[in-house]
């Protein structure tokens, strides 16, 4: 649009004499000879029009992608969650004969959604070092426990047995994960926990730096 008004303004400027009518045919063959230029004139302008509008959008779309790029870095490297064993109210989980995967119902910040409040499953959404705290409360001289595990394998395990009153028991990592790698708090067999509203039995995790 704005080249062909441009166009359109030259073409009126070129078509208009400078000097007043006249009759002599020296005159008008020299006001010919002077307008002759202007069709090139019109020609050279529109190219470099053109070129400069081209590298205009080019300039523009590129920072499009490059807005889009660190859009999604930026939303894959932001991860962060904290999550309470119940959402509300007091009671025991276990014991249990054999390991059990701790499904901490509450999450109270979840950046990235990369922790499943109803499987209990934090999964890493990208390769990285992640850092994760977890803590049990137990009570009543019966044995509390809870092992951070990667996938299968095994990490550390927070443990404490109450001989009289209630004991907290914590631990800490930091993991190399890859895309997809799964970490969860299970129960360890026979231990049994205890939890009301002020949210003694927690778990949270975050990412430190991407590899």
């Amino acid at each position: 649009m704005e080249i062909m008004v441009f166009f359109s303004l030259l073409l009126l400027a070129c078509s208009v004499s400078t000097n007043p009518i006249d009759t002599d045919i020296e005159n008008h063959d020299q006001q010919i000879s002077n307008q002759q230029p202007c069709p090139q004139d019109i020609h050279d302008v529109l190219r470099e029009l053109t070129a400069s509008l081209t590298e205009q959008k080019s300039l523009t779309l590129k920072q499009k992608v490059l807005n889009n790029d660190i859009s999604l870095s930026l939303s894959a490297t932001q991860v962060a969650f904290s999550a309470f064993l119940m959402n509300q109210g007091t009671g025991y989980t276990g014991p249990f004969p054999t390991l059990f995967t701790l499904i901490f119902k509450r999450a109270v910040t979840n950046i990235g959604n990369a922790y499943n409040q109803h499987t209990g499953i934090f999964t890493a959404p990208v390769r990285g070092v992640y850092h994760f705290d977890w803590k049990v409360y137990g009570k009543e001289n019966i044995q509390a426990g809870a092992l951070l595990y990667r996938n299968g394998e095994k990490i550390s395990i927070a443990y404490e047995l109450p001989t009289s009153g209630g004991v907290s028991a914590s631990n800490a990592a930091s993991l190399l994960l890859q895309a997809g790698d799964q970490v969860s708090v299970r129960l360890s067999a026979y231990s049994r926990i205890y939890e009301n509203p002020d949210n003694h039995t927690t778990f949270s995790g975050h990412l430190l730096f991407t590899m």
